[in-house]
């Protein structure tokens, strides 16, 4: 129970955020929003209905949807949502009269990194504001179709519709909305604290992986492999270094092994002993292995 109140309160705080984006940053210039948000922003422009209700309206035949073809968290996760997030973008109206910025570039990076925030908490918490999302797990579920191009297709809709209504300028500054939005999400979502995924493949591997231990105090994963050529066994090592203790690792590799073979790349959601857990000495590990 404590659980869930505590991921509700988080799914809360990300649906205030994107309805503060909406209010704060959309609708001075006619900004969009995807999904079902979308479609009430561009009611909203044209007739003044309030969105979160409209937004609300339109979401009941989908929860009937959720409640008939998919679980039933899944549906009470989606109504908290969708009620959570009208509540909010019509309860934050008023910051409309409060934020005036002529910039539509700088509202467009402004309200996609609010947004974006609030979608990664919303993401975070692992629940969902329903609308679009709701038809893109039943086509998942049923078709195989992922529900990125569910709303992806939805979307363009909702695009072709604005550009109708409200002409192609809108839509052009949302679509930068949306990419910045999109890019934010993905960063609040992994973090700011980088991580590297280094695969090296030397000769010298022994004394490679001890110098990482040792000094960059890192532990690491000896894999075996095979030259594809040579057909000669290889130890392939894999470790995982912070962004500041990559400069440290090349430097050894060049030390020991300046032939050594190196591929670098970018880790996320790295998780265990080190990273989210205490990391132990190399000392204090034997000794527990013992």
């Amino acid at each position: 129970m404590k659980k869930n109140i505590i991921r509700y309160c988080i799914t809360a705080l990300g649906c205030l955020l994107m309805a503060l984006s909406i209010n704060a940053f959309f609708v001075q210039h006619h900004f969009l929003s995807g999904g079902i948000s979308g479609v009430s922003i561009i009611l909203y422009y044209l007739t003044g209905w309030p969105p979160g209700i409209t937004s609300l309206i339109f979401n009941i035949p989908l929860f009937y949807i959720a409640w008939k073809f998919m679980s039933r968290q899944f549906f009470i996760d989606s109504v908290i949502g969708t009620v959570l997030f009208s509540l909010a973008l019509d309860g934050t109206a008023f910051v409309q009269a409060y934020v005036n910025i002529p910039d539509k570039l700088l509202c467009c990076m402004a309200g996609g990194a609010l947004g974006g925030l609030g979608g990664a908490l919303v993401y975070r918490s692992e629940a969902s504001t329903g609308g679009v999302d709701i038809l893109g797990f039943l086509t998942k579920k049923y078709y195989n179709i992922s529900v990125s191009t569910t709303n992806f297709l939805f979307d363009c809709c909702v695009m072709l519709a604005a550009v109708v209504f409200l002409g192609l300028t809108p839509v052009l500054y949302s679509l930068v909305l949306f990419f910045i939005t999109f890019k934010a999400t993905n960063l609040f979502m992994v973090g700011f604290d980088y991580k590297k995924q280094v695969i090296i493949v030397s000769t010298h591997a022994e004394e490679i992986s001890q110098r990482i231990m040792d000094e960059v105090n890192r532990g690491v994963t000896i894999l075996h492999g095979e030259g594809g050529y040579t057909r000669r066994p290889l130890q392939v090592i894999l470790v995982v270094v912070k962004l500041t203790q990559l400069a440290h690792l090349e430097t050894i590799i060049k030390e020991v092994d300046p032939m050594a073979f190196v591929t670098i790349q970018d880790a996320n959601n790295v998780f265990g002993r080190g990273f989210t857990q205490p990391n132990l000495d190399l000392e204090e590990e034997r000794r527990l292995r013992k």
